[in-house]
């Protein structure tokens, strides 16, 4: 073996024991786009921050998601920081997984609701909670005895979360999340804790995709700031796989100088 082919094997096995992170990148959420039930324009999302990657909901109103349109969101985590700025009301605020524009008002509507509730009303207990949505949601009824609220189907309660299950959110605190979302996997973690954690198995098939969203239903001046997005870590980047092919490259590079 010659003595570039040594130095360069060399090197690819150096290569496979440097373990390379993804960087989070700021979401831009100026494309971002909100779907109401019944109609659009059911919350007032306003982005904010230098790098659009903060949005402040101030409307106290029916079921409102704003949704990161047209990206599909399986394989990817989303992180930031959830806070309600008042000590107005006590209802919901969280997320929705797998989202498809104009699915909050879908006859065939098939998503994930993350929510959380502040305080125990008109039968809906406080805490975290995920839901399936799935079926038909045209003639869902958003008062406290209807489906939005007590969470009955099409809209259906699949786990509680581990430590805020049956815990409020408080008012003006800031809470850190993430949620990781594969077709076999939804994570959320929040304030360090894996609060929600469902596979595709306990579910009996895969996830569908669709977007990242935020949701809120009957609570006002909701921020959701510093939102990044990175690689589900279920899914790591193969540690090698960039230094092999900068070490492909410069090998040929070398061959070719050296037949010069």
């Amino acid at each position: 073996m010659g003595e570039l082919m040594k130095k360069f094997f060399a090197s690819c096995a150096f290569a496979l024991l440097i373990p390379i992170s993804a960087q989070a990148a700021s979401v831009d959420l100026s494309t971002w786009k909100e779907n109401g039930y019944p109609n659009n324009n059911a919350g007032t999302w306003t982005v904010q921050g230098v790098n659009n990657d903060s949005v402040l909901q101030s409307k106290n109103g029916t079921p409102t998601i704003f949704f990161d349109n047209g990206n599909n969101a399986q394989g990817k985590q989303l992180a930031g920081q959830i806070t309600v700025e008042t000590t107005i009301d006590d209802d919901f605020v969280g997320f929705v997984l797998g989202y498809q524009d104009g699915e909050i008002t879908s006859a065939v509507a098939d998503f994930w609701l993350i929510d959380w509730k502040q305080g125990d009303q008109a039968g809906r207990t406080k805490g975290l909670a995920l839901s399936h949505v799935t079926g038909d949601l045209t003639s869902t009824q958003t008062s406290t005895s209807g489906e939005w609220w007590q969470h009955g189907a099409p809209i259906v309660e699949k786990q509680r979360a581990t430590k805020l299950g049956n815990v409020g959110w408080a008012d003006n605190t800031t809470y850190n999340f993430s949620l990781e979302f594969t077709a076999s996997l939804i994570k959320v973690i929040v304030d360090g804790n894996v609060e929600l954690e469902l596979t595709s198995a306990q579910h009996g098939s895969a996830f569908t995709d669709g977007s990242f969203g935020f949701y809120n239903f009957s609570q006002e001046r909701v921020r959701y700031a510093g939102i990044t997005e990175d690689i589900a870590p279920s899914i790591p980047l193969p540690a090698s796989l960039p230094l092999l092919l900068a070490g492909f490259g410069a090998l040929g590079l070398m061959r070719r100088r050296q037949k010069a």
